[in-house]
């Protein structure tokens, strides 16, 4: 035993190379260990999860940065002239990447004010997605056709954010148009039984179903009805299969654009079709 306490005297730098690993391998499980703790602490607070992961890797880099700086003192290293040249080094590489930079804070501001949370659908930053975690630079999404996407939080932030989970309920709109031919009230009958009898059409708030404006070829129904979040897809993409389908039920026309040519006596047929050509012309000019 005094032969290895000799060795390890006669080899001191050897026998602090050593500890200042032990001291590393240490900080890296205590580093562990801290976020596990952490993190089932505020699992059990019912934290939301985008704040867990982000408190959680806070405090592991801030573990090892320590463990680091102590393994570092224990090899003779001044570590107050590190911190010193650290700092005027973090200065340059502040400047350099000042787009990183404005990401982190963009993730700061994300996670204390949170706009929307993980498992989110939202329009930010110019793409849509839902919301799979918001780390300290970027935010991960994935879109509806299943595409990863990682989006800066400072484009995230510098824009409008549309949450689309946020609410219980939501409205969808549509427009119908008919014939001039056909009687409105009628028409505003059969649009409001059938969005009556629609199971997925919430009674309140109520249905909204009106004349909007009259267009080029068609009387223009607005027809807003509320439905809850889960249900939106399946009712705005499928109550207008049904409008169309009550409305021919009921011999009611949805017309399509079109034009009426009236001809004085006098204008031979090639006049006509010069007429005609001169309009398909200006239709194929016409961005």
């Amino acid at each position: 035993m005094n032969e290895i306490v000799a060795f390890f005297e006669t080899f001191h730098p050897v026998r602090q190379l050593i500890v200042a690993i032990v001291i590393v391998l240490i900080g890296r499980w205590l580093a562990r260990f801290i976020s596990r703790l952490i993190e089932r602490a505020m699992t059990a607070a019912h934290i939301e999860r985008t704040v867990i992961n982000f408190i959680t890797h806070i405090a592991s880099i801030l573990v090892m940065v320590f463990a680091i700086l102590m393994a570092l003192g224990r090899l003779g290293i001044e570590t107050t002239s590190i911190l010193a040249v650290l700092g005027a080094a973090g200065l340059a590489i502040g400047l350099a990447l000042q787009g990183s930079l404005s990401n982190l804070a963009a993730g700061v501001l994300l996670i204390i004010f949170r706009p929307f949370r993980q498992g989110d659908f939202i329009e930010a930053g110019g793409v849509l997605g839902t919301v799979q975690e918001i780390q300290m630079l970027t935010t991960v999404m994935n879109t509806p056709e299943n595409f990863r996407l990682i989006v800066p939080n400072s484009d995230i932030m510098s824009g409008a954010i549309t949450n689309y989970s946020v609410n219980e309920t939501r409205r969808v709109d549509l427009t119908i148009g008919v014939s001039y031919e056909d009687d409105v009230r009628h028409v505003k009958q059969v649009l409001d039984t059938l969005v009556a009898e629609n199971p997925l059409v919430l009674k309140e708030p109520a249905p909204f179903v009106a004349v909007s404006d009259f267009g080029d070829s068609s009387v223009n129904f607005i027809v807003w009805v509320w439905v809850k979040r889960p249900d939106f897809r399946q009712v705005r993409f499928g109550l207008p299969e049904q409008i169309k389908l009550t409305l021919d039920a009921h011999g009611i026309t949805i017309p399509y654009p079109q034009r009426d040519l009236h001809l004085k006596n006098g204008v031979s047929q090639p006049q006509v079709q010069s007429l005609f050509e001169a309009h398909a012309k200006d239709e194929t000019n016409t961005p």
